[in-house]
């Protein structure tokens, strides 16, 4: 189901299709490998532990997932996995850092919404179209995000990947979340 912006991180905008919807709406063919290989670690759990993604070594396109580990009692995201694509926008200090350290302020609330929504419902997440601004430049492309459960029932991590055409110029990065879209897992 699409959303409009100020509805996707609240529960009025539920999701109408299965996984199975968002694997026919992926147009990327890398992100498409990428929400293939999560939903065959899972196997008949919920989710897949990253035990489980492990399983299918090394993990689908390193240049462009990420990943986040989340603490279900203080809420916290923690960076784990930044593919070479994003790790030149959020640097060094992503591996092991919380996500209200590592993204601007200006990025961090709704980064925190939509990254809980995620993990909690739990629910996979797709957006196209502009995926963030670097100063004047919007750039355009793909989004997936997908839950992860190390009992693979209680989400406790993100596994993510972005595609799109990397500019050619660095500089403050602004999250854009366009033609969002939630599916049941």
């Amino acid at each position: 189901m699409r959303c409009q912006i100020a509805q996707y991180l609240h529960m009025d905008c539920v999701p109408a299709d299965n996984f199975f919807a968002l694997l026919s709406r992926i147009q990327s063919p890398a992100l498409l490998v990428v929400a293939e290989r999560w939903n065959r670690a899972r196997g008949q759990k919920l989710m897949p532990s990253w035990t489980d993604l492990s399983f299918f070594s090394p993990l689908p396109d390193p240049e462009r997932t990420w990943a986040f580990a989340y603490d279900p009692k203080t809420g916290d995201f923690t960076g784990i996995l930044a593919g070479r694509r994003y790790g030149k926008w959020v640097g060094e200090n992503f591996y092991g850092g919380h996500l209200k350290d590592i993204t601007s302020p200006a990025n961090y609330e709704e980064s925190q919404q939509l990254l809980t929504k995620v993990v909690t419902t739990p629910l996979a997440f797709r957006s196209s179209g502009s995926l963030f601004a670097v100063d004047s430049h919007v750039v355009t492309g793909e989004r997936i995000a997908l839950p992860l459960a190390e009992d693979g029932q209680t989400g406790d991590g993100i596994l993510g990947a972005s595609d799109y055409a990397p500019p050619a110029l660095l500089g403050s990065l602004k999250l854009i979340h366009e033609n969002v879209e939630w599916y049941a897992i």
